[in-house]
């Protein structure tokens, strides 16, 4: 099933089968976790605000995943991101496990998928990648817990805080060194032909700038005026942001400079 399935109704009808299923399992427990609160005494009021800052706290992350379910629906069609991210995921957890799975079959996902094997094999790669913390998190997370209490104890814990930091800023570096010198060779890029390398070039560099600069700006504005909301969309903001650069990239440019790669 390549990615070209994004029109056909029955696929459609599965992703918004899975997300009745997801919707219909969360006011079930919305509805358990309020009968719950009134039994143990607790206002109606509080349960009510509790509730509405929950929904209002949940909009960022939504858009954030909105994002996500655009910037991979090229490649991979639109069901496939849709289904997988209405259940559990974000967008460094699918694009890294996509990335991974093309990279073994020799492509990318600056192009559509259109190989039923390569489109297969990155389906069960995002779905059994985001499987696993289900499993591991019930059973070793104690463990785990109590480990990283205990190396915490015997060394500086500004070390431990410096080592989570640097594990993100690497994963984030991946991203950050794929949109400058891009992956593979020139000419595997289906989506614009042979003339075209694997999405490394000016449209992806000025795409990563831009949402750099908003995401910063964004930060500086929330410190400054003390915008605690604005912290929690500024990462969504700054996607779409992006995104709409690219749009004015590709229509107010020349195509042979905004689609200007470095292995073309």
């Amino acid at each position: 099933m390549p990615s070209d399935f994004k029109e056909n109704g029955f696929f459609v009808a599965i992703g918004a089968l899975v997300v009745l299923v997801v919707i219909g399992q969360s006011l079930f427990f919305l509805v358990k976790a309020s009968k719950r609160a009134k039994e143990l005494g607790i206002e109606k009021t509080t349960i009510k605000n509790t509730i509405v800052s929950s929904a209002l706290f949940t909009i960022a992350p939504a858009l954030a995943i909105v994002a996500t379910i655009i910037a991979l629906s090229n490649a991979l069609g639109l069901v496939l991101p849709w289904i997988r991210l209405s259940v559990i995921g974000n967008i460094s957890q699918e694009t890294s496990a996509a990335s991974a799975a093309l990279e073994v079959v020799g492509g990318s996902l600056s192009g559509k998928v259109t190989d039923e094997y390569s489109f297969a094999l990155i389906t069960w790669v995002m779905t059994l990648g985001s499987s696993l913390p289900l499993i591991i998190i019930p059973i070793f997370l104690k463990k785990l817990q109590k480990g990283i209490k205990t190396a915490a104890s015997k060394t500086d814990s500004k070390l431990v805080d410096a080592l989570s930091a640097a594990a993100f800023i690497g994963l984030i570096a991946a991203f950050v060194s794929r949109a400058i010198i891009g992956q593979g060779t020139a000419g595997d890029n289906p989506l614009y032909g042979k003339s075209f390398g694997d999405g490394a070039g000016i449209m992806s560099v000025l795409t990563l700038i831009s949402a750099v600069a908003v995401m910063l700006i964004l930060e500086k504005i929330a410190a400054k005026f003390k915008l605690k909301w604005l912290e929690t969309f500024a990462m969504p903001i700054s996607m779409f942001a992006a995104m709409g650069v690219a749009i004015l990239i590709s229509v107010a440019l020349p195509e042979n400079i905004a689609y200007l790669e470095w292995r073309g």
